[in-house]
């Protein structure tokens, strides 16, 4: 089955959050919901969103710190984070970008364009993971460390959907000495 992407949608405001989640979830995310920093930072440790969406005005920690805090940890320096905040002086966007921001959209907002930017650092997120892969039977290691197939790994962690076949060599590697593999190749020369 496939895994829907993961946003964090973090906001001391339960009515804002309460939008974002009925928003990204009619829109295919699933989504988690932190009331301020220390939840956010406590769910990423045992949770990978693939994005996440912070509020910059917060009591005790703001936005700022946390997304400090999340690039100064190696285990989730990587996730992305849009800030999503009523700051809109320019001394704010840059600070924002300057603590490891990837975007920065400012309240109120127009749904269909943050979906657009959400979905948007979905696909570069995605795009941009480093996969071990074996070098014999190119199955990729995931975060947790098992082995997969490829089209297992990229079914689980991408919105692809694969169908299978055999290409023309490894037709002939699997049956090319059978007698009815050299009939239908050679039916196939003859028309």
């Amino acid at each position: 089955m496939k895994r829907k992407p993961l946003v964090l949608a973090v906001d001391d405001r339960p009515q804002n959050l309460q939008f974002l989640g009925k928003l990204l979830s009619d829109n295919g995310y699933d989504v988690a919901l932190a009331q301020n920093g220390m939840q956010a930072l406590n769910f990423v440790q045992n949770n990978e969103p693939h994005i996440i969406l912070l509020d910059i005005i917060m009591p005790k920690m703001d936005g700022y710190e946390v997304c400090e805090r999340l690039k100064a940890d190696a285990s989730t320096a990587h996730i992305p984070v849009i800030f999503l905040t009523a700051k809109i002086e320019t001394d704010d966007v840059v600070k924002g970008f300057n603590v490891g921001g990837i975007d920065y959209v400012t309240k109120p907002f127009n749904s269909a364009e943050l979906l657009a930017r959400v979905k948007t650092q979905v696909e570069i997120k995605i795009l941009r993971g480093l996969l071990p892969m074996c070098s014999k039977c190119k199955k990729i290691r995931n975060d947790k460390g098992f082995w997969k197939e490829v089209d297992s790994y990229l079914e689980e962690f991408s919105m692809l959907t694969f169908s299978h076949g055999l290409c023309p060599d490894c037709l002939d590697t699997l049956y090319g000495e059978k007698p009815w593999f050299k009939k239908a190749q050679k039916q196939k020369r003859s028309r």
